[in-house]
This record gives C-alpha cells, structure tokens and sequence, in this order.
C-alpha cells in the first residue's frame, strides 16, 4: 500500500488540529481530576467523612476509565470501517457535552443521592469519548506524516495531554487566586467546566477542515477495509496487543498518581498551599511537554524501543527519591521531584503514537491503537489515585505508594523488554 504525500499546508493544519483537539479533550478531562481532588469529595459525598469522600471522589475518577476500553472498541470500529475524521468530531463533541454537564450538576445538598449518581453518568460519558479520541488523533498525525518523522508528528497528539493539563492547572490557579475558598466550593469549581464549551467550539472548527487520513483514504479506495477490525486484530495481533497495553500501564499509573493525587496529597496530607500545588502540578507539566516533543524526534532516529526503555528504567528508580523529596515539603525540591519524574514520563509517551501505528496493520489500526491505549490506561491510571489514596490511609507513608509505583514500572519495563528492536512500518 503506497501512502500519497500529504501537502505541506496540509499537514501543518493536521498537526495543529491533533494538538489543540487532544488539548481540549484533556483539559476536560483534566479538569474533572482537579476537581475531584479538591472539592468533589465535599459537594458530591457529603455524608462521608473528608478521607472518604476523598475516595468516593476518586473512585468516579477510575469508574470513568473503565468506560475506555469501550470506547475503544467502538470508536476503533467505526474508526477503520467509516474514517478517522468523523470519530474526532463525534468524540470531541462528546466529551463536551459531558464536561459542560458536570459544571451545570446540582449537588447533593440539592438533589440528594442523585447528584453522585449524575456525575458518575458523565464521568462515563467523558470515559467513552477518551477511549476513541487519542486513537483518532495519533493516527491522523501519524498516517499523514512524511516517512521517518512518524514519532515528531505523532508527539503532536501526545502533547495534548500535558498541554491539557497544563491550561486545567492554570484555570484552577486563576480562580483560586480570583475567589474566597467558599466562593470557589459554591460555585467557582463550575466555571472550568462550562468554560469548555467555548474551547469545544474552536476544536470543532479545526477538526472539521483537516483532510481524511491518506492511509485511511487508499484502504477504502481500494475496499481493502476490514469488516470486524477489533476481531481482525485480536486474531492477528495477540502479542502487540499485550505488549503494547503493558507498555502504558506504567505511564497511566504514574501519572496519574502525579496529576491527580499528588495535588491532594500535597494540600491535604503535608499541609502545603494549593497555590504551591499547583505551581508544582504546572512546572512538571511544562517538563512533560517539552520531553514529550524530544523523545518523539529522538525516536525517529534510534527507535522507539531504547527510548521507551530509558524512560521505564528512570520511572522505576525515581519512584522512591520522588516522594522522599514531595515529603520534605520544600518548594524546589518538590520541583526537582516532578521535573525528573516527568521526564520519565515524556519519555514513555511521546514515541506512544508512532510505535502503536507500526505495530497494527492499517486495516485495524485504530482498533488496535485504540484498545491498547485503553486498556493499559484502565489497569495503570484508572484506579491509581484511589490505590494511592488508600495506601497513604492505611499505611500512613508515602512509601507504600512509592512501591505501588515501583511495581507498575516494573511491569511496563517487561513489556517493553519484549518489544521488537525494530518495529515495521505497515503502511
């Protein structure tokens, strides 16, 4: 299958649509995170104590994922079988529907025990969307990508993530420097979410005049689509499925003990200011971003298996230093802490998209993308913070969660060990 050369213009407009699309889509998930550290627990779970509805919060965080592989499925099927484009559109919308619905929810001082039974419906409404939204986006960098530089314009979705979190942290920030701590538990925490409508709308406008993935476009020129493509790769791709699910875990779970617990970790065990948090939370995220883009152009010149492997090794080793630094409560080195962490985490991210495009056949691509990121999203990322949390409770160190890190490193690392040296480049 010959891919035809996308126009420069063109491509420069893909690029864009996947980072500010994925930006978007993060930032709303991001948002539902930052919320859900610190003050979900108190407007949804109030008949709970502050640890618990600090779990309660956590656990509609994980419910969420747990949706993905779902919308893996789904997205991923229609994904190979009508287009990738219309799946970015349908996703994007999606997910706004769901965060702006989350901002508009009453609370259970308001509607009692429907007000958790909401905005867990939303949470998996927003887990559905993320599910298909990354597949999309990757591949539509990727497929456009001139030869050789897969993992550069692939890192154009990969940066989403950090940049979405990046734009949700500083939100927080603003309002939580704007408004009174009771002003912002009434109603400051809303604003963030209906703020997402207006992003949502410029996302639609890009997506919308991107050109149809060439790669996608021959398969169906040539009717070479496959007609169950999750089947098709399930049969076919057994062990990059595997390999490529255990290769994320790691990153997910890491992360999110970083983006999500750490914040209230930080605030409401050590006793550190939120705005201090959220500095934190902003510096490393800023790091991930910039390791995101050069671990993705490095990859391109010595493969994607040696970078992924530095990054897994340094995620394993750093995951105790990181937490004797947090623990210190010192402003510098809690940034050190996040600065090396999240560039283990750059590392094992930002080759993601173009090692997944080489490992699945184009015909099952997106389905095979798709489930794999979801589902090392559900076992790493989907539970961690409420793993971390109980953890922290039960055994009152951080070096339990430490070693919870240390395990899901160690299991990343494995899979990543069992990577071909070189992946094949399959259209």
């Amino acid at each position: 299958m010959v891919q035809l050369k996308t126009e420069p213009a063109q491509l420069r407009r893909v690029a864009v649509a996947s980072a500010i699309g994925t930006t978007i889509e993060w930032y709303d998930y991001f948002i539902y995170s930052t919320a859900a550290a610190l003050v979900f627990g108190r407007q949804f779970f109030t008949t709970l104590s502050p640890a618990s509805g600090t779990l309660a919060a956590f656990a509609t965080l994980g419910v969420g994922f747990l949706a993905r592989p779902v919308g893996g499925i789904v997205w991923g099927h229609f994904g190979d079988r009508i287009g990738r484009k219309a799946m970015l559109v349908l996703s994007l919308v999606l997910m706004g529907v769901a965060t702006v619905g989350v901002g508009l929810l009453p609370t259970y001082g308001t509607i009692g025990v429907a007000a958790p039974i909401l905005l867990l419906a939303l949470r998996l409404l927003q887990g559905l969307s993320a599910g298909g939204e990354w597949g999309g986006a990757a591949l539509m960098a990727v497929e456009h990508a001139p030869e050789g530089r897969r993992g550069r314009y692939g890192s154009f979705s990969q940066i989403g993530v950090p940049a979405g979190l990046i734009l949700a942290q500083l939100v927080f920030f603003v309002l939580d420097a704007a408004l009174t701590k009771a002003q912002f538990e009434s109603w400051g925490w809303r604003l963030p979410f209906l703020f997402s409508i207006v992003l949502v709308a410029v996302g639609l406008v890009i997506r919308l005049r991107i050109e149809e993935s060439p790669v996608f476009a021959t398969l169906r020129d040539e009717r070479a689509r496959s007609t169950k493509p999750m089947l098709d790769v399930l049969r076919e791709r057994p062990k990059e499925l595997l390999i490529a699910s255990g290769s994320f875990i790691a990153n997910t779970a890491i992360g999110y003990v970083f983006l999500a617990y750490l914040l209230s970790y930080g605030t409401s065990v050590l006793k550190v200011s939120r705005t201090t948090m959220l500095v934190v939370v902003i510096v490393g995220s800023v790091t991930w971003l910039v390791s995101i883009v050069g671990s993705a152009i490095w990859s391109d010149r010595v493969g994607r298996r040696p970078v992924y492997l530095l990054g897994s090794v340094l995620l394993v080793v750093w995951s105790v230093p990181f937490f004797w630094l947090v623990d210190t409560r010192a402003a510098w080195l809690l940034g050190v802490a996040v600065v090396v962490l999240n560039i283990g985490l750059g590392l094992t991210y930002g080759p993601q998209a173009a090692l997944y495009a080489e490992l699945f056949e184009p015909r099952y691509r997106y389905s095979g993308a798709s489930f794999s990121y979801a589902v090392g999203a559900v076992l790493g990322g989907g539970f961690a913070p409420l793993i971390a949390t109980a953890l922290q409770d039960a055994t009152k160190t951080s070096l339990s969660v430490s070693l919870y890190m240390v395990a899901v490193g160690l299991i990343s690392l494995a899979a990543v060990l069992a990577l071909p040296r070189r992946t094949p480049t399959a259209g």
